[in-house]
């Protein structure tokens, strides 16, 4: 079955568009034809994350009219298909967010799974995009005003009748000062799909361009998206079977492996 997933967040700055791009490496890892879309107009990050800051067609051109769909998706070296949006202030004057929701159908033809970054926020964008979502992943951080925002974004998904399908933690530090996990999933009554640690791997993948899960693959973080990964696809996955072996582990603190 095909599914178009949004990855969204009451707020900025949680690791949302990492979450997107790594949730769309590991379901490629798994073998499943996967489209990754920038749906953030106002301030796109997907291109950035993945080197490719500016493209000559992007999801802008469509929305717009200017280009067909199939001209501004390219493919990444690792086999993900990428929708990227442009950062050109001209280019965002030019299009109305509610036009998003005409190309989903033109998605489900493109890739099994969608995986569209949202911008963070509830506002008027953020909705247009929310309202194509098969189903709602959102992403959060283990403190307060991070899960109250999350909050309000469960309820506008009840509202939109829109099924949230988990949360991802990001930015664990696994202390006595973060909210627990079980405090989360209290609070907002939906399953916790998987908690990332906070992990200079992922500022190493962001320095590299490229998804922590291509980086850096056996890392914690990269094993914690494609548990989720694993999840979503309905695969199984042995994380323990995938870690770091201990030479491996020496030679990086050593700084004889990236």
């Amino acid at each position: 079955m095909k599914k178009l997933i949004v990855i969204t967040s009451g707020k900025g700055g949680v690791g949302k568009t990492t979450s997107a791009i790594n949730l769309g490496a590991a379901v490629n890892h798994f073998g499943r034809n996967v489209l990754v879309v920038d749906g953030n107009l106002t301030t796109p990050n997907v291109g950035i994350h993945l080197g490719s800051p500016e493209v000559p067609v992007s999801l802008n051109h469509v929305l717009s009219e200017k280009a067909d769909l199939s001209e501004a998706i390219y493919e990444h070296e690792s086999g993900i298909k990428i929708l990227p949006s442009s950062l050109s202030i001209n280019e965002l004057k030019k299009i109305n967010p509610e036009k998003m929701k005409s190309l989903r159908k033109d998605f489900r033809k493109i890739s099994r799974y969608v995986i569209i970054d949202s911008a963070a926020g509830l506002g008027d964008e953020a909705i247009s995009v929310i309202k194509m979502a098969d189903e709602l992943i959102l992403v959060t951080n283990p403190e307060m005003p991070a899960i109250t925002d999350a909050l309000k974004t469960i309820k506008l998904a009840e509202q939109l009748k829109k099924p949230v399908l988990g949360v991802i933690m990001t930015k664990v530090k696994n202390n006595n000062i973060e909210m627990q996990p079980e405090t989360v999933k209290e609070m907002l009554e939906v399953p916790i799909l998987g908690m990332i640690p906070e992990d200079i791997d992922i500022q190493k993948s962001l320095s590299l361009k490229d998804a922590v899960v291509h980086t850096h693959p056996r890392s914690k973080p990269a094993r914690a998206y494609k548990e989720i990964a694993a999840k979503i696809v309905g695969v199984d996955y042995d994380s323990d079977q995938d870690k770091e072996k201990l030479m491996e582990m020496i030679l990086k603190k050593l700084g004889l492996k990236s």
